[in-house]
């Protein structure tokens, strides 16, 4: 039987009642072009925060060959070199010779940044009534947080594993054994999963694909040898793999011309590696570069929290929140929430549930999840969901 027959054979297969098909979510390494933007937003807006915690940050970032431009709307006590900011987190990736195409030392940044609109500034957080708690939304919209038991945690395992097989790049890139490694990488997992009464249960990996920039001095076929056996082989559960599973290796061949000399790059633009792989849902608004008041971010962080808990809690096995704004409002307009049919309680119930034990406002969440300190630099790459190092991934103990 082909691997591509095996999801319908599984539908046949299936016990009465289970769904199988297969689901695909993609992951990107920390050199790709528009995660670069990312860091660099990132980076800038900890930058502001370590020196003034109420600063309004709104940041954007692209790049191309040799070139940085960083744009957007800041107003901050902070005093910040953007010079030393920008090339420390282009080194840090590992772009630190133009042999790679791209190099800290030599690259060219642009700098057009302008302070926030007065108009939305006050608002949203200068009126007397939209201060502390009640600060309000920066902007109009609409974010979700999705959480499945489905793995420890609480993420969908194909996102899990593309991120891991990246991280697992990275990790041995910078220690020298893939010494022929540049920092521009894209993975990709395919699961076949059925879902039990809305739950979601992986089954195997049916397809993995793994695309490395590389130097010149390395042949694809030592290349592909090093990411199966070092990469894959120890990255991969083995109760996922059989001998149908697929692998793809560098499968367009050569792949020497990367970063931002192959391709350009901007900030937000890889949303979905972001959240959840394509799973649950995505309110289109991105988080690098934002602080606090823009609930594109904190909204989209604090519905995981809300979805996390509720899954922990053993009140549903899987979780949708919705949660949405109007710019210079603090109170939510709607939450949502959805269970898939996996809940022990009504989803009326798990909604006045939330409502009881969590205040989504956005001068609430800050305080709750500690969204003035500098710590968004590192959510930038491997996702902003699923570790345990960020404080939206604590569970709440519920009290219902």
């Amino acid at each position: 039987m082909s691997p591509a027959a095996t999801s319908d054979a599984g539908a046949q297969d299936a016990k009465a009642g289970e769904l199988r098909y297969l689901f695909t979510s993609e992951s990107v390494g920390e050199g790709h072009p528009d995660k670069i933007c990312d860091q660099i937003s990132d980076a800038i807006l900890d930058a502001h925060l370590k020196q003034d915690p109420e600063a309004k940050v709104a940041c954007e970032t692209t790049t191309k060959t040799g070139m940085i431009l960083i744009c957007g709307e800041i107003t901050s006590k902070a005093h910040v070199d953007y010079q030393k900011v920008v090339r420390e987190t282009v080194k840090w990736i590992g772009y630190d010779d133009s042999s790679k195409g791209f190099d800290y030392k030599t690259l060219n940044l642009m700098v057009t940044l302008e302070e926030q609109s007065p108009d939305i500034a006050q608002g949203v957080h200068l009126d007397a009534d939209r201060m502390g708690d009640n600060v309000g939304a920066g902007d109009q919209g609409l974010m979700f947080g999705y959480a499945t038991d489905e793995t420890e945690e609480c993420m969908p395992l194909t996102v899990v594993l593309a991120h891991q097989l990246n991280k697992k790049i990275s990790d041995l890139r910078r220690d020298g054994t893939l010494w022929w490694a540049r920092p521009d990488s894209k993975t990709q997992i395919t699961c076949e999963v059925a879902e039990e009464n809305g739950a979601v249960v992986p089954i195997r990996v049916h397809t993995i694909v793994v695309s490395v920039q590389h130097s010149e001095k390395v042949s694809l076929e030592a290349l592909r040898e090093d990411i199966r056996n070092k990469v894959i082989n120890t990255t991969i559960p083995k109760k996922y793999l059989d001998k149908d599973t697929v692998i793809h290796i560098n499968p367009c061949g050569n792949f020497v011309i990367g970063g931002p000399m192959g391709d350009a790059g901007l900030t937000g633009r890889k949303i979905i590696v972001d959240s959840y792989g394509g799973w649950g849902a995505h309110g289109g608004g991105a988080f690098s570069g934002k602080d606090y008041t823009k609930v594109d971010r904190s909204g989209a962080y604090a519905a995981r929290w809300v979805a996390k808990s509720l899954v922990k809690a053993g009140l549903c096995r899987r979780c949708l929140v919705q949660v949405s704004y109007a710019i210079g409002l603090p109170e939510p307009l709607s939450i949502t929430v959805m269970d898939y049919g996996t809940g022990v309680k009504s989803v009326k119930e798990l909604t006045e549930i939330v409502k009881a034990n969590f205040d989504l406002r956005p001068g609430r969440i800050v305080k709750d999840l500690k969204l003035k300190n500098p710590i968004f630099q590192e959510t930038a790459s491997y996702g902003h969901f699923g570790r345990n190092i960020f404080t939206w991934e604590q569970p709440k103990t519920l009290k219902y």
